[in-house]
């Protein structure tokens, strides 16, 4: 006999009934076939489940553990097969979302919390992308929707017709370098060849079967790559490179005089970003993210930047 959902639950209704008899009437069956399970499942684990001295069953030892343990598979047993009735419904079992490296991930996590407070049971999996990354993520099926992806549809993408997309926003992005970086002593606008002349920092694109790109590098230019907009933005703090920030990313530390702006002879235009979703993919989960996405002041707050630049002053 194998340690079956139905043996627990008949250990679990005479630890709360107290004895055999009480245990089958509120199951709706005879003692005897209690006594049966009971008996098979002590054979075979080879334990004593119940103390059945003095007229009542007590659990032993053994069976106490037994009970705890059990119960929490049959809460996994009830929870799985909610999940899976709900599923049904529409709710996707996963929705997986790519997040660029632009928008700060502390933004993002009231909407997780709202998502949670909805009840659905649909596991969420964030990924982290960068330039072509959330593309990538789309068209290879790793992701269901990405926000703030910045380029148009590669050509398969497009072809294809598989994917819808709404703006998420423009994001303008400043040159900074650290007060003690050698361009902070220049005078005018910076050109290209004075920035080619120093290390950028650039964040790695995360795509993996795509060319990668790269905004606002020069060729022959020196490098540093990191993995993060965080990263990025720690990097150029400490002067090891200079670089094209996201504003809201930026603005703290330029107003804390960490960082400098230094004026461009070739200003960068904004960036318009959007979010993209696989049309066939559109579950319950899914439009709730997208319904969420279009109200204005939700975008705006996904690329406001880090928390922390809310308390920079202005």
């Amino acid at each position: 006999m194998n340690l079956s959902l139905e043996a627990l639950e008949i250990v679990d209704m005479i630890a709360r009934r107290g004895s055999f008899a009480a245990a089958a009437a509120e199951l709706g069956k005879v003692p005897s076939a209690l006594s049966y399970t009971v008996r098979r499942l002590e054979e075979d684990l080879d334990v004593l489940v119940f103390d059945r001295r003095g007229g009542r069953a007590r659990l032993t030892d053994a069976g106490r553990e037994l009970l705890d343990q059990g119960r929490l598979l049959l809460r996994a047993a009830d929870d799985l097969a909610c999940r899976v009735r709900e599923v049904a419904t529409g709710w996707e079992v996963e929705l997986r979302i790519a997040v660029d490296g632009v928008v700060a991930f502390d933004r993002l996590l009231a909407l997780i919390a709202d998502f949670h407070r909805i009840g659905a049971p649909t596991r969420l999996r964030i990924s982290h992308e960068v330039l072509e990354g959330g593309w990538d993520a789309l068209v290879d099926g790793r992701a269901d929707l990405a926000i703030g992806v910045a380029h148009d549809a590669p050509a398969e993408a497009a072809i294809a017709g598989q994917f819808s997309h709404r703006p998420l926003g423009e994001l303008d992005f400043v040159f900074c370098v650290a007060p003690h970086h050698p361009l902070a002593a220049e005078r005018g606008p910076v050109t290209l060849a004075m920035r080619q002349a120093h290390r950028a920092v650039a964040i790695a694109d995360t795509s993996r079967g795509r060319p990668a790109r790269s905004r606002g590098l020069l060729g022959g230019q020196d490098l540093l790559t990191v993995a993060t907009m965080e990263q990025k933005v720690a990097a150029q703090l400490a002067g090891l490179g200079c670089g094209f920030l996201p504003e809201p990313f930026a603005r703290p530390h330029l107003a804390a005089g960490r960082l400098l702006a230094l004026e461009l002879d070739e200003p960068r235009p904004p960036d318009a970003l959007r979010y993209v979703w696989r049309t066939a993919a559109l579950g319950k989960s899914l439009r709730w993210w997208l319904s969420r996405l279009e109200v204005a002041r939700v975008r705006k707050k996904l690329l406001a930047g880090p928390s922390a630049a809310d308390e920079a002053p202005r």
